[in-house]
């Protein structure tokens, strides 16, 4: 069967299922005038109202849409009742595709679609006809307005808005749950057949999953899907027009379906038991391992949270649980110590924190481990008996006195002897001692309480068998005062009476002050070391004391200034007390007893010198007696005589001795005999003029051959004196018999020499060079002393 002819029984079945739409001409009507249509109305006025009856009347035309014939596609046609058929009528065609879309036959009235139509573009066009007559172009009927509806045809199938779908549902869902919805859209017309109507069927996913056909809706249909299982699905959607009939199309849709976690497993640990060890010396805090317990579930589900139910180490471990890593790590939380116990034993429990509870059923979301912490034997530091120590000592005690004792153990099995130490950064002036064996603390030098309360020592304690591992406490020694100093003065005084001052006049008040520091506080007595006709103290028991005249009336012509000696004693044992001596000058006052002058003779007068004072201008007489002493021993000293005899005889190289040698006799210096005997045996000899400073091993060197000659003999042993640290000093003066080439100042021994000083003549001296000028002229000056004698 060919496509026209079925486009041609469809078109068939169409007419026969709408007879209203077959009529397609024009019905004729008896004339043009107005007359009645089926009745009458009454208006306003009463009269009755005729609808005029028009000549020409059709209903609307219907096409079928995507027409593939070769041929124009026939609409319909129209025809007017003036239409004779002599062709005197013109039909006009105006509207939607007018001229284009649709054409007239202008003599019959037949209207033909020149192309496929597509009702998914539009579904209807309004049109305007009109027939005119051809030679007055005349309107022989009013122009009439039509449509042609596009009749539809299955030819679009329907289709999702999106490829792929991604929807989520919850793991063990109950069947029928709502998992997602898919709608599909068709473009054919909803009111005509079943072109648009859809069906939802599943093409992939099942047991899984089911569909709702009208609706589109994708439920679960399985009980308790297990994430754990399985936690992905692709479900494939297909949607079919036709009511889901055979010939209907069809398009499809992913969908892709996650189950999501739900708190369904509880945690467990892997091991029933888990050792750890920890060093006895780990410090308070010091993590020991984790424990982790697994569970299936992810996210909050999996969430764990760790503690210590039972076990016989709850009071010395901690455990914390780790967010990140879902751990549980277990802390030291009190010192460890391996000779008190070396294994302990803890029950951790691991919970969920989300449970949810629709799944109680499963059972207790929890679980539970032991874990045994074997604690390490170290070498640990020794430990004292206490923290710190406090030792009070009076200022006065004797040097050695014990003032305490430190104690500290070694706290291993192997108990260790332990040695004691000062660290004397703490104890700079080396005042105390400590005994390495006992810890015992005494003095080594005298302690002054005056200089120094407190003393801030450290003490450290360390292991005889392991020196390296200290431990250091510190040591307050606090010095209790006692009653050692005398009180003085608390200032210097500048007293002063007037020459018209009556007996009884006050004319000081003195106080005093001491270093110690008695506990019921400071108490001082006030007088006079003997009876003085001029003045007198009075004591005012309040530390203080006054001066007071005994006579009228002070000359300072006769006396111009009086020395009082004061006692001043303190009330603590020992008793201790001092005297000072206050200085009273005679001056001329005025009425009010306002000093206005003094004698001059007064200043010139001794004031009464300190012990101080006197000190230290002693001790300035004898560093200025030092100085000179010095000075007078220096000047001797460069009163010697030089070996140079004047500055301008320069060398280069000058080595002074001042003693001489023993000459070729001397054979303890040197033997001679062997640089005469190269093949003599050597051996070293210390020298016996002298005390060596340090002894070294003799060191044998190779004899040289017998045809040595002696300046090679001499380089050898040259060379082999500069790199022996036991050779003599560089300063040492070593002879040899070998004088080297001849000088060409030639010799200036006299030995040998067959000529009389009287008869040498030292001219070409001179001659020399700058070197020898001074020889030339002691000399050449004797020769001319001996003359002029």
């Amino acid at each position: 069967m060919t496509i026209q002819q079925v486009l041609l029984l469809l078109l068939l079945w169409m007419w026969l299922s709408h007879p209203c739409h077959t009529e397609m001409l024009f019905r004729r009507t008896p004339d043009l005038r107005p007359k009645s249509f089926g009745g009458r109305a009454s208006g306003n006025d009463g009269k009755a109202i005729h609808r005029q009856k028009r000549g020409w009347m059709w209903n609307q035309f219907f096409l079928l849409e995507e027409y593939t014939g070769s041929d124009y596609q026939y609409v319909g046609k129209l025809h007017s009742d003036q239409d004779k058929g002599d062709g005197s009528l013109k039909y006009i065609l105006s509207g939607d595709g007018a001229g284009t879309l649709f054409i007239i036959d202008e003599k019959t009235g037949d209207i033909h679609a020149t192309r496929r139509i597509d009702r998914e573009e539009k579904a209807f066009y309004t049109l305007r006809a009109q027939a005119i007559n051809r030679r007055t172009l005349r309107p022989v009927e009013p122009e009439s307005e039509f449509v042609i509806k596009i009749h539809d045809i299955n030819d679009n199938e329907p289709t999702f808005p999106e490829e792929i779908y991604t929807a989520s549902v919850p793991e063990m869902s109950v069947v029928g749950t709502s998992v997602v919805q898919v709608t599909a859209t068709d473009a054919d017309d909803p009111s005509y057949g079943n072109s648009a109507r859809i069906i939802y069927s599943i093409l992939q996913g099942q047991p899984y999953f089911s569909v709702e056909p009208e609706t589109g809706i994708i439920r679960t249909a399985l009980p308790n899907m297990n994430r754990e299982n399985r936690e992905q699905y692709q479900v494939v959607i297909q949607a079919k027009d036709m009511g889901g009939q055979m010939g209907g199309l069809s398009g499809t849709t992913t969908v892709n379906i996650t189950l999501t976690d739900v708190n369904d497993n509880p945690p467990r640990f892997p091991q029933s038991t888990i050792h750890l060890r920890i060093p006895e010396s780990s410090p308070v805090g010091t993590a020991i391992g984790s424990v982790k317990a697994t569970d299936a579930d992810t996210g909050k589900n999996a969430e764990v949270e760790y503690r210590i139910i039972d076990g016989d180490g709850t009071d010395m471990f901690d455990i914390v649980t780790q967010k990140d890593t879902q751990e549980g790590i277990i802390t030291v939380r009190k010192p460890l110590d391996y000779e008190t116990r070396r294994l302990y034993t803890l029950k951790v429990e691991a919970e969920n924190t989300h449970v949810d509870p629709r799944f109680y059923y499963l059972g207790p979301f929890k679980d539970t481990t032991i874990v045994k912490i074997s604690v390490e034997d170290v070498d640990e530091p020794p430990i004292f008996s206490r923290s710190s120590y406090l030792f009070e000592v009076h200022e006065d005690i004797e040097l050695g006195t014990i003032i305490g004792t430190v104690m500290a153990r070694d706290p291993d099995s192997a108990s260790s002897p332990i040695r004691f130490s000062l660290d004397r950064h703490t104890d700079l002036d080396r005042i105390f001692n400590i005994h390495s064996g006992n810890g015992s603390i005494y003095t080594s030098k005298p302690l002054d309480r005056e200089i120094s309360q407190w003393h801030n020592l450290s003490v450290i304690a360390a292991e005889i068998n392991n020196p390296k591992d200290t431990t250091r406490v510190p040591v307050y020694v606090r010095i209790l005062d006692v009653n050692d100093n005398a009180p003085q003065f608390a200032v210097f005084y500048d007293t002063f009476v007037c020459e018209n001052a009556r007996a009884g006049q006050l004319i000081q008040t003195i106080s005093a002050v001491d270093k110690d520091d008695p506990l019921g506080g400071q108490k001082f007595f006030f007088s006079l070391a003997a009876v003085n006709p001029n003045f007198t103290v009075q004591d005012n028991e309040d530390n203080t004391a006054r001066i007071l005249t005994r006579r009228n009336g002070f000359s300072r012509h006769e006396i111009s200034t009086y020395l009082l000696p004061v006692v001043i004693s303190d009330n603590d044992y020992p008793i201790q007390s001092s005297t000072g001596t206050l200085t009273i000058r005679v001056c001329a006052c005025d009425s009010r007893g306002n000093m206005q002058s003094c004698n001059a003779e007064a200043l010139l007068l001794p004031a009464g010198l300190s012990t101080g004072a006197l000190v230290a201008i002693l001790l300035c007489i004898i560093i200025l007696l030092v100085i000179v002493v010095l000075f007078a021993a220096l000047k001797r000293q460069r009163k010697k005589e030089p070996l140079i005899l004047s500055k301008e005889d320069i060398r280069d190289n000058i080595v002074s001795y001042n003693d001489e040698g023993g000459g070729e006799e001397d054979t303890q210096a040197f033997d001679i005999g062997t640089l005469r005997n190269p093949a003599a045996i050597e051996d070293k000899k210390l020298r016996r003029d002298i005390i060596p400073e340090t002894l070294f091993v003799p060191r044998r060197t190779p004899s040289a051959p017998d045809n040595t000659d002696v300046r090679d003999f001499i380089n050898q042993r040259l060379k082999e004196h500069d790199t022996d640290p036991s050779a003599p000093p560089y300063d040492s003066l070593a002879t040899y018999a070998y004088e080297g080439n001849d000088s060409i100042a030639e010799s200036l021994s006299s030995l040998e020499s067959g000529t009389t000083e009287g008869d040498q003549n030292y001219d070409y001296l001179r001659e020399w060079g700058p070197r020898f000028n001074k020889l030339a002229e002691m000399y050449g000056g004797g020769e001319s002393d001996k003359d002029t004698s």
